[in-house]
């Protein structure tokens, strides 16, 4: 395997942040919020960030805006990394999606910008099939065969030999981000696509890192860390030494977080972490719609959930 290869696989065994997008009071994206959250999660130890993401709010934000994003992500990974003396290297793994065109424009800018992934979001087309699914991906990591690829999986129908298949096409598809809400499922799918061939993501953060870590993943997911970089960067040291009782004691500290943000189908799951970090002084809590901003009653549980975390 090259080594290049070896270094992206790497950067996905881990916390894979997916840092929230601050606005300001016009509605615009506060550059100077942004780039000290990402900062924030890197001088304490995270090396793998994900603009663009579903915590980023991806789906609300127009081109420019996710162009901006991913170049202000290389440039603070780029500034952090470089005033580290042990040069330790942080990667950025920029999410693209919508349209194939715009799928593939992105990524292309995503190379341009210093990215080393991107992540693929599960396409939004209402009607998906096996043969389009694979051309979607092929398209994207065809276009970009320096870049790593990292589908994201949220059907739970998605046959496990479509993964694979992608893989034997498409050498640079080096990981997948999986967020179905089933851990049996994910150990057949993760065994039947390649459990050694891919870097398997738990896709569903904090709240389902121990159960499919069991299964097979290195990694997870998360948006949490925009608020609590240490937990997060904890649980994954637990996890990596095989302590489930530290594990499961820092996931009972997260879990009335994550479950705010999982209530009612994730509603609220980005006003949440925004309002968290409202609280902290770090940015704005606005959300774009269809998000909406937290009533009183449920700050005040936002308010509670970390109050520990100190």
């Amino acid at each position: 395997m090259h080594r290049a290869q070896v270094d992206l696989r790497q950067a996905l065994a881990g916390v894979v942040a997916i840092p929230v997008t601050p606005f300001d009071a016009q509605d615009r994206v506060d550059q100077a919020a942004y780039r000290r959250i990402v900062r924030r999660m890197l001088d304490e130890g995270v090396r793998t960030v994900t603009p663009g993401g579903n915590t980023g709010e991806f789906y609300s934000l127009d081109e420019s805006e996710r162009r901006l994003v991913v170049e202000l992500t290389v440039a603070e990974t780029a500034a952090s990394v470089a005033s580290v003396a042990s040069g330790t290297s942080a990667h950025v793994v920029a999410g693209v999606g919508h349209d194939v065109a715009t799928a593939v424009r992105q990524a292309r800018h995503a190379r341009t910008a210093g990215a080393h992934l991107v992540m693929v979001h599960q396409p939004v087309h209402p009607y998906v099939s096996d043969d389009g699914w694979m051309a979607y991906h092929r398209a994207v990591a065809e276009a970009v065969p320096e870049l790593g690829v990292v589908p994201y999986v949220r059907d739970p129908l998605l046959d496990a030999r479509l993964i694979g298949r992608l893989g034997e096409l498409c050498p640079n598809v080096v990981g997948v981000k999986y967020a179905v809400p089933d851990a049996a499922r994910f150990a057949a799918v993760a065994r039947d696509a390649g459990l050694e061939r891919f870097v398997w993501v738990a896709g569903l953060a904090e709240l389902y890192a121990p159960a499919y870590w069991a299964m097979g993943a290195t990694g997870f997911t998360s948006g949490l860390v925009n608020v609590a970089p240490r937990l997060s960067l904890e649980l994954l040291t637990a996890l990596r030494d095989g302590d489930g009782r530290t594990a499961m004691t820092l996931w009972e500290r997260i879990r009335p977080f994550e479950e705010l943000r999982a209530h009612r189908r994730s509603a609220d799951n980005v006003a949440v972490v925004k309002e968290a970090l409202a609280q902290l002084g770090l940015c704005r809590s606005d959300v774009r719609p269809p998000s909406h901003p937290l009533d009183e009653a449920r700050r005040r549980q936002v308010r509670d959930a970390v109050a520990d975390w100190k």
